[in-house]
């Protein structure tokens, strides 16, 4: 998919999904600018891969639970690449718990990470995709989770559910201006997060038609997809990337 021309933000644009996702927009020639929260030695490893591409890529960090910083780091972005056409919101976090045992903390930082994260770089990017009269693309990687509500994750599974919601509203209000919003929900996906999950195999094994796991850059093709014009009258939609996982 051709890409020229267009300036993208992934977050959590270092590791597993977001990794590939930054990777297949830089391959379409996109400017990408791929954001991390902490981890360092992902953070180089990305910055060598995208240094593969025949695109200009960076790699910057700040926290998308944090309104402040994600406001700077959206103004530095714009200073330097210009104004993003495109923004990935992949950042995510899990914090596993029974719900009786789950402590506020668990449950604020998940929710602000992956569905206050959601709003703030959405909000951002929209009122600069709007200053430049729209034409701007919203993928928000939202999960199965959502709508299955797997035990133990009671604070993910309503953050991703609040992204779905979310999803639907930013369309219909951005979507006559020019910015398309739609979500990819991806089910069980071989990276780093799903180690946080118990349990998975048997349930891959059963409940998909495969019986694997997808490959981030299986969930990357869909977004990818959405980010493209070849989307250009797909709004407020979730597509589901769970090999008809059952629900």
């Amino acid at each position: 998919m051709d890409f020229e021309g267009e300036v993208a933000v992934v977050t959590g644009g270092t590791r597993g999904i977001g990794r590939a996702v930054a990777e297949r927009l830089a391959a379409g020639g996109a400017t990408v600018v791929a954001t991390y929260h902490a981890d360092d030695a992902d953070a180089e490893a990305t910055e060598r891969s995208l240094a593969d591409y025949d695109a200009e890529t960076a790699v910057e960090r700040f926290d998308v639970a944090d309104h402040d910083a994600v406001a700077a780091a959206f103004e530095t972005v714009t200073e330097r690449y210009g104004t993003p056409t495109i923004l990935v919101n992949n950042a995510g976090t899990a914090a596993n718990g029974l719900l009786v045992r789950m402590d506020p903390e668990q449950w604020r930082r998940v929710l602000d990470v992956n569905l206050s994260g959601t709003f703030y770089c959405t909000r951002e990017a929209a009122s600069g995709m709007l200053r430049e009269g729209g034409g701007g693309r919203v993928v928000n990687v939202a999960s199965v989770a959502a709508q299955r509500g797997w035990a133990g994750q009671a604070n993910y599974a309503a953050s991703k559910a609040g992204v779905l919601g979310f999803t639907r509203a930013a369309a219909r209000e951005l979507g006559g201006k020019g910015v398309r919003v739609n979500a990819v929900a991806p089910g069980y996906t071989d990276t780093d997060l799903l180690e946080k999950t118990s349990g998975y195999a048997e349930s891959v094994a059963e409940d998909t038609a495969s019986g694997r796991l997808a490959t981030p850059e299986e969930v990357a093709a869909v977004v990818a997809f959405l980010a493209s014009e070849a989307a250009a009258y797909v709004n407020g939609e979730v597509v589901r990337v769970d090999d008809g996982l059952a629900l």
